[in-house]
């Protein structure tokens, strides 16, 4: 598991970014809840940490595409490809990430990057 931060440190309606290979978001709901899930926009390279939180779902900045948080699932285009959701543990007050296994959704130009590049 990858340690993301304090749960403290991250105030409800917010998200932070883990940059990590390809890097993953945690988001807090105003409900309280928490969700991981692949940073990167499956339509182009936008980062999902700097969108617009609303409910379970979070909107790209870039095209406005959608994603469930809950399942990853596309809920508005222009995306059309779901992302990765991962588990999330609060253990001590930090709040953890179990990266998925499953290969991630990435858009075109985040795909061609070599690895390890710039996220």
């Amino acid at each position: 598991m990858i340690p993301a931060c304090r749960l403290e440190d991250l105030p409800r309606g917010e998200a932070v970014r883990l940059d990590i290979d390809p890097p993953v978001s945690v988001f807090h709901t105003d409900d309280g809840e928490l969700f991981a899930i692949d940073d990167t926009c499956t339509h182009q390279d936008a980062s999902l940490a700097d969108g617009w939180l609303e409910g379970c779902e979070v909107e790209c900045p870039l095209h406005a595409s959608r994603f469930d948080l809950r399942t990853g699932a596309v809920d508005a285009p222009p995306a059309k490809l779901p992302v990765r959701t991962h588990e999330v543990v609060v253990e001590d007050g930090t709040v953890y990430v179990k990266v998925s296994e499953a290969a991630p959704n990435l858009p075109p130009c985040a795909a061609s990057r070599p690895a390890g590049g710039p996220a």
